[in-house]
């Protein structure tokens, strides 16, 4: 189960187009430990669809615990409007950051996808 996204920051690329890093923190209320799989998670911004998460992974998740799973992605402003992008970010505009999407683990080899719909305002700056 989500329990937020965190940590959220904004880093200049190469090509221009910022990265969005951030940490999504978990809980397995389960008594038994599982394995997490994959991570498949589109970010939205303002509604606009600009960028995509798919991480395969074979990490260990305890009974009872929390966990946390670090989310990397280079963003595509053009998609959200480059001049307008451009203007928010010096103008330190907030923006609508959604991540929607799924992660998948494995419960005794059974596979499960646990669903991620998180929504939060964020003041893109650099």
């Amino acid at each position: 189960m989500l329990r937020a996204i965190e940590n959220m920051e904004f880093t200049p690329a190469e090509g221009g187009d910022p990265v969005l890093k951030a940490t999504a923190r978990f809980y397995n209320p389960n008594n038994l430990r599982m394995k997490l799989k994959e991570v498949q998670v589109d970010i939205f911004i303002d509604g606009k669809k600009s960028a995509q998460i798919n991480q395969h992974l074979n990490s260990v998740i305890k009974s009872k615990s929390e966990f946390t799973v670090p989310l990397e992605v280079q963003l595509a402003l053009k998609e959200i409007g480059l001049l307008d992008s451009l203007l928010g970010l010096l103008g330190g505009r907030k923006y609508e950051i959604r991540y929607l999407g799924y992660i998948r683990v494995t419960v005794r080899g059974a596979p499960v996808k646990i669903p991620i719909d998180y929504s939060r305002p964020i003041k893109l700056r650099f």
